[in-house]
């Protein structure tokens, strides 16, 4: 990641890259350089935002925090957590910021608790703040009322509360009646300590904390989140930006089930015109399938089992076809809807939901039995019925990969796309090792024979003399990012996935990083995971030095706490796209995870 340094908060045109990202296993807020929180949902990631002025300037409300004064900042997280500090410099003085959503003493409490607390370093920083809720896209007006000296924020169902210590006398803001909200400031000394905690609950009886405990409950979570990284395991390569990368998908993981969220926000867009918005509140399968291979890698073991168990429960319960994305407790999303705000600096739509909900994608096939392979291999053994359904759904490849899919990536075009093949190879070359194991009942005979004819397959129409390169789907000459996974998949790590690699740097690549398939590049920005599969696909197919190059290069890409977003422009390096976001940090941790199976020590000493 970039090397910190003090800078003053941006005035330029708008960029993703601002935000830093805090969490407590069920929700997560973002936070800008400025101090603002223009993104939390409440209660659950996937609610509507109380706070959402990151995709509704007008009436998305935020939570403000900063010097009332000229100043520079510098940020980055509590070394091994999720927790943020932040350093603002005055000519009157030094303070620093802290803000973690607070977790309790025996994991995650019962309603969301921000507590910011600041501390005076040096002279004296007179601070300002203001705790303003929105209209959760439209959908609900909220009030402010005074109850016993304090003041109650309302919204729907949802009720908040403003407490502090040391934060300056609460007071309702008259300016702007369509917009209640509470404010105040106060002013540090050398030594002095404030705290300002917003706390709410959804559809329940409000808890109004001690301040006291709050402060314990900061001291808490940090040590909470280094108990967390202590479990974590990773000696190579790389190590802070990997394990930052484990951090941020640790945010995403939605505790009360097990699944792990695609983002952690809706609707940012992939480009400055609009209509590639999109809600990855949800937890897809493939997703979960790279997550798995990583925390067992990292010896993770509780989150692995709670990981798997849910999608295998879910899978089970949703009827016979997995489906290619669940709600975060595990039921079959349904519909999409747009709401009348603005959108990320007037970049629309903003929705909920997300249209893939019922497309068929047959890499998921692929993606669930690697989930299940990676969980056996690290030593583990499936259930009865896990097996079953297992088997049933090999013979369900069986018949279905013939058909032609939506692909990857979500497409309305169905075609015959080459990676989608490979995925149900994938599967069922998992399957005949998960059975050989002894792992799922049945004759492995006929999956081994179905593998092969996709093989077959694949090596007629899904490679093109003509590109020199597997191509995107039979007949053309387009090419996928998304065939570089089966580089690591075992497919292809010979001459034609060397070829492919020069083929897609050749016609996608914008420096180091690429476009995720041919023509895309009209339409949006540089896919981050893209490049790092790249890196990857280069350690497989031997071509060692050109992996670490490239990894040198990309893991300099994130934001200056380290987290990547969807998208980066080839231009000037903005963010765009949903963040932090699960794929690509998927991507780092899996490409330093291969180029340190694949790649000599000596070529690795110093990173």
């Amino acid at each position: 990641m970039p090397p910190a340094s003090d800078t003053p908060p941006s005035t330029d045109a708008p960029d993703l890259r601002e935000y830093a990202a805090i969490g407590d296993g069920r929700t997560v807020a973002l936070i800008g350089r400025r101090g603002q929180v223009d993104w939390l949902p409440v209660p659950n990631l996937d609610s509507m935002p109380v706070f959402a002025r990151l995709v509704d300037d007008d009436t998305g409300g935020c939570i403000e925090l900063e010097p009332d004064e000229e100043y520079t900042v510098r940020r980055r997280y509590v070394p091994r957590t999720n927790v943020l500090e932040t350093t603002y410099r005055t000519r009157n003085g030094r303070a620093r910021v802290t803000d973690a959503l607070v977790t309790g003493v025996a994991g995650r409490l019962p309603w969301a608790e921000l507590a910011r607390r600041v501390e005076g370093l040096r002279g004296s920083i007179r601070f300002r703040w203001r705790v303003q809720p929105g209209t959760r896209l439209q959908t609900a007006a909220p009030w402010v009322e005074r109850q016993d000296g304090v003041s109650i924020l309302r919204v729907g169902d949802v009720s908040l509360a403003v407490v502090g210590d040391g934060h300056g006398e609460p007071e309702p803001a008259a300016d702007d009646p369509a917009a209640p909200s509470v404010h105040g400031g106060f002013a540090t000394a050398e030594g002095s300590r404030h705290v300002l905690i917003v706390v709410a609950t959804d559809g329940e009886p409000l808890h109004l904390p001690d301040p006291g405990n709050v402060q314990r409950g900061i001291d808490r979570t940090i040590e909470g989140w280094r108990a967390w990284s202590r479990e974590f395991s990773y000696d190579g390569p790389w190590q802070e930006q990997v394990q930052r990368s484990a951090l941020a998908l640790k945010l995403l993981v939605y505790a009360p089930s097990g699944a792990i969220a695609a983002a952690a926000t809706t609707s940012l867009p992939e480009n400055p015109r609009g209509g590639k918005n999109w809600d990855y509140r949800f937890a897809w399968v493939r997703d979960l399938a790279y997550t798995a291979h990583a925390l067992v890698e990292f010896g993770l073991r509780e989150e692995t089992h709670a990981a798997i168990s849910w999608m295998l429960r879910t899978i089970r319960a949703g009827g016979s076809e997995p489906e290619v994305f669940y709600t975060l407790d595990g039921r079959i999303a349904d519909g999409v809807r747009t709401h009348d705000v603005g959108g990320w600096h007037g970049i629309g739509p903003v929705v909920t939901g997300n249209p893939a909900h019922g497309q068929l994608q047959l890499g998921v096939y692929g993606d669930l039995f690697a989930i299940c392979r990676t969980y056996v291999a690290a030593g583990n053994i499936l259930d009865v019925a896990t097996g079953r359904s297992l088997a049933a759904l090999a013979d369900r490849t069986c018949d279905l990969w013939r058909r032609p899919d939506s692909g990857m990536w979500e497409l309305p075009e169905i075609r015959h796309y080459t990676s989608s093949k490979m995925g149900c190879w994938q599967a069922l070359n998992d399957a005949v090792a998960l059975a050989e194991a002894g792992q799922i009942p049945g004759s492995p005979d006929r999956w081994r024979s179905e593998r092969d004819r996709i093989r077959e397959w694949v090596a007629e129409h899904g490679w093109s003399d003509e590109a020199g390169s597997y191509v995107m789907y039979p007949g053309t000459t387009d090419l996928d990012t998304s065939v570089l996974l089966h580089a690591e998949s075992g497919f292809d790590r010979g001459d034609r996935m060397a070829a492919t690699i020069d083929a897609i740097t050749r016609d996608l690549s914008a420096g180091a990083l690429l476009y995720r398939y041919t023509g895309v590049e009209s339409e949006e920005h540089t896919f981050v995971a893209s490049a790092f599969w790249r890196a990857s696909a280069l350690a497989c197919t031997g071509r060692h030095a050109d992996a670490v190059a490239a990894m040198d290069d990309l893991v300099e890409r994130s934001n200056d706490v380290g987290l990547f977003a969807e998208m980066i422009s080839e231009h000037d390096g903005r963010f765009w796209g949903n963040l932090p976001q699960a794929l690509s940090h998927l991507a780092v941790v899996n490409a330093a995870l291969r180029i340190r199976e694949l790649v000599p020590e000596r070529m690795l000493r110093g990173r």
